[in-house]
């Protein structure tokens, strides 16, 4: 990962040069393994986000605020018992390792100041954030808790005495010697990548400033340890020495490392490294950095393991809608040859007299056809000929009942199939956790899910839909969600404002502005290829939009949300194409 010791050394060194002798003011848990501290120092209110994060723990000052739980976790409330109004003494690093030191002081119960550590373990999936007292080095608690069923060699647990994280043996980068360095490579002659010798001997260092090491003495990072002769070692070592001094005199210039298409970010560091050339983006901070990076990758990793779950669970119903609508048809297509049924009991009934009980079947003039062609009628040889007419009587009946229920309800599986498939495109196009948290409330509110809803608060945060600029300076709106759709279509559209959506597919309503203007042909097309996109035919060619005015857009009564009826509509057909969606104005935040 990208936040190694180095990255760790420029956060201490930022957050010592603005929080460090601030006073703790408030303490939040947005999520259950990060926390978000509020700290007044020197007139100025900042924000410490801590996360233990399995895929993206981390420590730094943020801009970016999340909405509150309803109720405070255990973790949150201890810590606001013990830290706030307390004071920050000291920041630090264990090492060079991801390990920070917090110390805090605060009053006890009596009054009497008392020093808390706080300890953040950046550690992959074994991050943790930990609260010790100073003196007897005993764990208050952790947002983690390890119990010896988890791990036999150290437990984080209340009451249990803190212990270091194994080191490994690995020497601090910053006391390097060359006799040493010149000592640690000689001993290593096996056949792994040279670029691995760094991070497995020392402290600190992660695989992209290993990386960069090889990079700057211009050896292929792949090539085997063995193979390196004495000239190169020299030349590695002398660049090396040299990243060395420039994290011993704290000399930062953090960056962002763009993806190829440059719309994300695949990397970030505290230097300013060469081998990915021109393509990263220098910052004024280390926080501002991480920021950036873990909004967008933070984020996405949340909303992909919630969509995930969800997903799970509306995959499970549709599964089920569709095999019970397989089973329908299949009894509807039964229910069509009823009336044999009735001609057996009818038959029977009119040769009782004729028929002896323990038959398997029997031959019978059938007086329903012209030529009173005879016809074999299977009969139970348990029963009588006149239980076996009677039970021919029922058959045809319960056949007959059911054919006019499954003529009302295939319809309704059918509709049920097409909400639930709406409700999966929907959550492959959110890009946000609160917008699922929305589609879960409405698959709870329509009984899919078992749960309560919230009750609904001034304060609480609504998702917003795309909003896109036309090339001819037309809003177009994009729901993510049923609910946007629906706000979207019903409450927001102008009667004279352009509807779109893709034809009998799962796909999200698209709305675009007039303002009194007559729609292009550009922006129809635009808005046509935005609806296919964020449709189900979204890796489809020549897709079906249907367009219509929004005044000819109705929900009929109970339908379930984001379902909607249209009518004077006309047909457009595009090819979903991203490289157009990505050349359009795209407001953000929407």
């Amino acid at each position: 990962m990208s936040l190694d010791g180095i990255v760790t050394r420029a956060i201490i060194r930022e957050l010592n040069d603005t929080i460090l002798g601030g006073r703790v003011d408030k303490i939040y848990q947005h999520e259950r393994d990060e926390i978000l501290i509020n700290i007044y120092n020197r007139g100025k209110n900042r924000k410490l986000l801590i996360s233990a994060s399995s895929n993206n723990p981390r420590i730094h000052l943020t801009n970016c605020g999340k909405s509150n739980p309803s109720s405070p976790p255990m973790f949150c409330m201890l810590l606001r018992k013990h830290l706030t109004g307390g004071i920050i003494l000291n920041i630090e690093q264990f090492h060079m390792d991801r390990i920070i030191f917090i110390d805090i002081s605060s009053l006890d119960e009596l009054g009497q100041p008392i020093e808390k550590r706080l300890i953040v373990e950046i550690m992959g999936k074994y991050s943790n954030i930990i609260l010790i007292d100073k003196i007897s080095f005993r764990v208050i608690d952790s947002i983690k808790r390890v119990t010896p069923d988890m791990s036999r060699i150290r437990q984080v647990l209340p009451g249990v005495e803190y212990k270091y994280p194994h080191q490994n043996n690995k020497i601090n980068p910053l006391d390097l010697a060359e006799d040493q360095f010149f000592q640690l490579i000689g001993q290593d002659n096996g056949n792994r990548p040279i670029y691995r010798f760094f991070y497995t001997n020392y402290i600190g260092l992660g695989p992209l400033i290993s990386k960069e090491i090889c990079f700057q003495s211009n050896i292929d990072m792949d090539r085997p340890l063995a193979s390196i002769t004495f000239e190169e070692k020299k030349k590695i070592f002398s660049i090396f020495m040299a990243i060395v001094k420039r994290i011993r005199d704290n000399n930062f210039k953090p960056i962002l490392i763009k993806n190829n298409h440059g719309r994300n970010y695949k990397a970030f560091y505290a230097l300013d490294i060469e081998q990915f050339g021109n393509n990263k983006i220098l910052l004024a901070s280390i926080s501002q950095v991480l920021d950036e990076y873990y909004i967008k990758n933070d984020t996405l990793d949340r909303v992909n393991q919630k969509a995930q779950s969800l997903r799970k669970s509306v995959q499970t119903k549709l599964e089920r809608s569709l095999n019970k609508l397989a089973k329908q048809k299949q009894e509807l297509l039964d229910s069509k040859n009823r009336e044999k049924f009735k001609i057996y009991a009818d038959l029977i009934s009119a040769n009782l007299y004729r028929i002896d009980k323990g038959l398997s079947q029997v031959e019978l003039e059938n007086f329903y056809s012209e030529n009173m062609e005879k016809i074999i009628v299977p009969l139970d040889e348990r029963y009588s000929p006149a239980e076996n007419a009677q039970k021919y009587y029922k058959r045809y009946s319960k056949l007959k009942n059911a054919n006019q229920l499954l003529l009302e309800q295939i319809p309704e599986t059918e509709e049920e199939i097409d909400y639930l498939e709406n409700v999966l495109n929907s959550i492959d196009h959110c890009t946000e956790v609160l917008e699922l948290d929305e589609i879960k409330e409405e698959l709870i509110k329509e009984g899919y899910l078992k749960g309560s809803i919230k009750k609904k608060q001034k304060k609480d945060m609504v998702s917003k839909p795309y909003q896109y600029i036309s090339s001819d300076g037309f809003h177009i709106f994009v729901g993510k969600n049923n609910r946007q759709n629906d706000f979207l279509t019903l409450k927001t559209a102008h009667k004279e404002d352009l509807w779109l959506h893709v034809q009998k597919m799962p796909g999200s309503h698209v709305i675009v502005k007039t303002e009194n203007r007559r729609v292009s042909e550009k922006t129809l097309e635009e808005a046509a290829i935005l609806a296919a996109y964020y449709s189900k035919a979204k890796n489809s060619t020549n897709v079906a939009v249907d367009y219509t005015e929004r005044k000819n857009v109705k929900k009929p009564k109970k339908a379930k949300a984001g379902m909607v009826i249209y009518e004077n509509f006309s047909t457009i057909f595009v090819t979903p194409d991203k490289k157009i969606i990505n050349k359009l104005a795209k407001i953000e935040g929407s």
